[in-house]
């Protein structure tokens, strides 16, 4: 029997472009990006890849969540990308739900070819997938509505994935 997560989800940044959410699952509190954030940040190995990934970021908070900033990685029809789109080792995955919207997962070092063939990986981008998933459902209800740069509705929500 699979384990249901309770998952909530926090504003991380916003500009006039753009706003930035992860996800955070109940059980520790922090969200995913902080997560990441905190395990790459000071590491010397990754920093130049970790970097790269912040600078990604700020250009989409000052110009969109453009495609080009995006190397696609779910499955057809989910919304689930990484950044960088251009080498390096480490991946950041995230859901790009429009040009104003992006919701921010975890992310690792990636050691195989495919995040299929990596557990960790593959976890990071099966949570935002059902997390996309339970979003769908919340919106064609009408308890969540995207307008622009925001996601009505979700700060008060608990989803289980």
């Amino acid at each position: 029997m699979e384990v249901k997560k309770k998952t909530t989800v926090e504003l991380i940044d916003k500009s006039e472009k753009t706003a930035l959410y992860s996800i955070s699952f109940e059980m520790d509190g922090t969200t995913e990006f902080e997560k990441f954030v905190a395990e790459f940040e000071m590491n010397a190995t990754y920093n130049r890849d970790y970097q790269r990934i912040i600078a990604a970021l700020q250009s989409i908070l000052n110009l969109g969540a453009l495609e080009r900033f995006f190397r696609p990685e779910g499955r057809m029809g989910d919304s689930v990308a990484a950044i960088p789109i251009d080498g390096g080792s480490l991946r950041l995955y995230c859901l790009r739900i429009s040009e104003q919207i992006l919701i921010l997962g975890n992310g690792g070092v990636k050691m195989a070819k495919a995040y299929e063939n990596d557990p960790k990986m593959y976890g990071y981008v099966l949570d935002l997938q059902k997390f996309e998933r339970i979003l769908n459902e919340v919106v064609a209800k009408g308890f969540v509505s995207i307008e622009e740069r925001a996601l009505n509705g979700i700060e008060d929500l608990t989803f289980e994935i």
